[in-house]
């Protein structure tokens, strides 16, 4: 009897509060959210597209130009043979002349020379007479043996005049030689006839040279006579 009532009363003193299962959690409070950073984020993400964009479409941002393939010399002129097409970036700064403008531009003439593989600008060119203050063009022939075999646009040459003249008088047929003096010593070349000349297979040549305006008629009085003949100046680079 007594040991039933020891039972009965240890159980009693075991009971207690229930305890929670080692699988049950306590409720967290609800994770709090900032919408003003998810919208900065996606804005920044989408500057930096767009500045992506930007830089993409300015290097595309092109234009088509006038580049030269030859030299041109001082009052010549660009033409569809010695010119050529080339992309460059878009500068307003710069007075590019656009390939679409090639035709108009063959009316004008080079300040100066121009060099092969330079991109042109206006300021290169000017329309009407171009040549220099106190100059003069003269046109010359000369046969083969006159000029030197690779006489060319842009050289320095010494003009000479190698004619005769009759000397004493009645029927004497002795003759002198002009002077070895040359008619002028830098005379510059200004155009050579094109390769497509029908006198060029004799031998025969056509020069523009380009001399002090006091030299010019002396220089086409001997042109005249076919009595010009032209050597390179040393020190021209020839």
């Amino acid at each position: 009897m007594k040991i039933q009532e020891r039972t009965g009363a240890g159980a009693g003193r075991s009971a207690g509060p229930a305890q929670p299962s080692v699988g049950d959690r306590l409720p967290t409070a609800p994770r709090e959210r900032k919408p003003a950073l998810a919208a900065l984020a996606v804005l920044l993400i989408l500057l930096g597209a767009l500045g992506a964009t930007m830089l993409v479409l300015q290097a595309g941002d092109r234009i088509e130009v006038v580049k030269v393939t030859d030299d041109i010399q001082a009052g010549e002129s660009v033409n569809s043979s010695n010119a050529a097409s080339v992309l460059v970036a878009a500068d307003d700064s710069i007075n590019y002349v656009k390939w679409s403008q090639l035709d108009s531009l063959k009316a004008y003439k080079a300040r100066s020379t121009i060099y092969k593989g330079t991109v042109v600008i206006g300021d290169m060119f000017r329309k009407g007479n171009s040549l220099p203050a106190g100059k003069a063009a003269v046109g010359v022939a000369l046969k083969e043996g006159q000029y030197p075999a690779d006489i060319k646009p842009g050289d320095v040459v010494a003009v000479y005049n190698v004619g005769t003249s009759s000397s004493g008088s009645g029927n004497t047929d002795s003759t002198s030689t002009s002077s070895g003096t040359p008619i002028v010593d830098n005379a510059e070349v200004k155009t050579k006839a094109d390769t497509s000349d029908a006198t060029i297979s004799t031998g025969n040549l056509s020069l523009t040279l380009l001399v002090d305006e006091n030299d010019a008629a002396a220089v086409a009085r001997a042109a005249s006579a076919g009595a010009v003949a032209i050597v390179h100046v040393p020190g021209n680079g020839n």
